[in-house]
């Protein structure tokens, strides 16, 4: 944070004239208004409901509307001003930010620092012409010292900030017929959607939903008592089964709709200067820019439902994607949404500019110890519970009893396959510049990451992976979580494969173990001195 003049024009530290201040775009009172409004009529209906209870509907009606025009009136107010105090500019060494009504915020940004120049638009905005301008150095700073966010200025000034921003000179000329585009929207990688996690947890949330709001009318008892009346010749069981399928229906229904607003007219393409661009949505538009001199690698990833269908997942493994909570949530890092498996490899080679993708190299496989590891928590896991069980059967009802032999019978040999599963997964190994390791049987994760950006190694051998002969080894890095596992290798395997490929960092570490040979030679060597 810096200060910076009040006037609209000012000098630079070398004497040059710096570009004049420039203010938000006047719509932006509108979009901004029009947006509360929606939350104030949203939160108008049930207040009034609740208000009606010991005086007339149209009594609470109209005390409520009083309500929202006062609150109408005063954001008016506070966005107007908000807009008249709200000015920025981009000089040629700093890009500033004046805003606030009582307190007034004067920050700024280092132009050779800014790393990413994000631009978003609601359907309003959009229909508006505006979008919201996120500027970010790419630093986790823990607050919004990293960031500037312009809200709102016009389509045109925001693609005009962003090219201006993230102008690099290029390392190569480009070939004048040259294609930018790395990948586009398939139409059919939708049929991945229905299978993803997203599915079951909105047909949790659709549930909910209907009976939060069915609380708000006071007619959560009518609903329950509905759907007592369509299953009253049904049992238990088949009435449990029949409402998971109708949520699974309308999970399946909304991650359609979800994919379909996240990624219509998506697009990936690389940029001169060295910058990979990822724009998409259908109703909210997103253009995310990674400069790939922050690319420290790529994450192929294959959740259970999408790997069964031959499908996966990209993601960048880059540094200051997630900037704050409100990032985290955004999907900065998906370069590309679940597609077949060979698309995913393809899209991975190109932004990594390699002929062919690290995560498609041989793994070296991890010792039978952790398959047994594996095996055992499996087993555990699901003893545990069947033993309270069958406890609880005993002291209580021997309905439990049955309960905890169903349990053992069906959730067993699940989590004896799920294990065999995971051990399969696991698998490290070096393919070219790129180290690659690979976990996870729910969430299948294979990681490519550039071994010169690896900047620690981190050991960790627990009692029992010490009495079993295996370690974890994690990769620590600036990109992406921060640290990559390669988890149950072979002690000396692992210890071995680290120190090769990322020569000199844990080799002072090491000490080599002296073999029947090497004694032989040292023995030898002493008896002829």
């Amino acid at each position: 944070m810096s200060e910076a003049p009040d006037t609209m024009t000012g000098a630079a530290a070398d004497g040059t004239q710096e570009t004049d201040w420039l203010r938000l775009d006047p719509r932006t009172v509108l979009v901004r208004v029009v947006l509360f409004s929606g939350v104030l009529v949203g939160a108008a209906l049930p207040v009034t409901f609740a208000l009606a209870g010991p005086r007339p509907l149209w009594q609470a009606a109209a005390w409520v509307a009083a309500g929202v025009t006062l609150a109408l009136l005063a954001d008016i107010v506070a966005e107007t001003v908000r807009l008249r105090r709200t000015r920025y500019r981009i000089g040629a060494e700093r890009a500033e930010l004046h805003t606030g009504l009582l307190v007034v915020q004067r920050r700024s940004l280092a132009r050779e620092r800014i790393r990413s120049v994000d631009l978003t638009a609601n359907p309003l905005q959009r229909v508006l012409g505006l979008v919201k301008v996120r500027i970010g150095t790419g630093e986790h700073t823990g607050g919004s010292d990293s960031t500037l966010e312009l809200d709102l200025v016009t389509r045109a000034e925001g693609e005009r900030l962003r090219r201006e921003l993230l102008a690099r000179p290029a390392a190569t000329p480009e070939a004048p017929d040259h294609d930018p585009s790395l990948a586009t929207l398939d139409p059919r990688w939708i049929r991945y959607a229905p299978v993803s996690f997203v599915a079951p947890a909105l047909g949790g949330a659709a549930a909910g939903a209907v009976m939060q709001v069915s609380e708000w009318f006071g007619a959560q008892g009518e609903v329950i008592d509905w759907i007592g009346d369509r299953f009253q010749d049904v049992s238990i069981p088949w009435m449990i089964l029949v409402l998971v399928l109708l949520a699974t229906v309308a999970g399946a229904v909304g991650a359609l709709g979800l994919w379909v607003e996240m990624w219509w007219n998506y697009r990936l393409e690389r940029e001169p200067g060295g910058t990979l661009r990822v724009s998409r949505g259908l109703f909210t538009a997103r253009s995310v820019s990674i400069e790939e001199r922050r690319l420290r690698g790529i994450e192929l990833v294959e959740p259970l439902g999408v790997r069964i269908f031959g499908a996966a997942r990209v993601d960048a493994v880059a540094t200051g994607l997630v900037e704050d909570d409100a990032d985290k949530h955004a999907d900065l890092k998906s370069l590309l949404p679940a597609a077949e498996r060979a698309v995913a490899d393809r899209v991975a080679a190109q932004v990594l500019s390699e002929p062919e993708s690290p995560t498609g190299a041989p793994l070296a496989a991890h010792p039978r110890a952790a398959r047994t590891r594996r095996v055992r928590w499996a087993l555990g896991g699901v003893l545990v519970p069947v033993a309270v069980l069958v406890l609880l059967g005993l002291l209580l009802t021997p309905v439990l009893l049955y309960v905890a032999a169903g349990c053992a019978v069906v959730l067993g040999p699940a989590a004896v396959l799920f294990a065999l599963d995971a051990y399969r997964a696991l698998g490290h190994g070096v393919s070219g510049a790129y180290l690659v390791t690979r976990s996870g049987t729910v969430r299948r994760a294979t990681v490519a990451l550039q071994r010169s950006g690896v900047i620690g190694w981190t050991v960790k051998q627990s009692y029992f992976q010490r009495r079993a002969g295996v370690l974890t080894l994690t990769a620590t890095t600036a990109a992406g979580a921060g640290a990559y596992d390669i988890l149950d290798a072979g002690r000396s395997e692992g210890l071995t494969f680290a120190a090769g490929a990322v020569p000199d960092l844990l080799a002072p570490f090491l000490e080599p173990v002296p073999t029947q040979d090497t004694q032989d030679t040292q023995e030898a060597r002493s008896t002829e001195r």
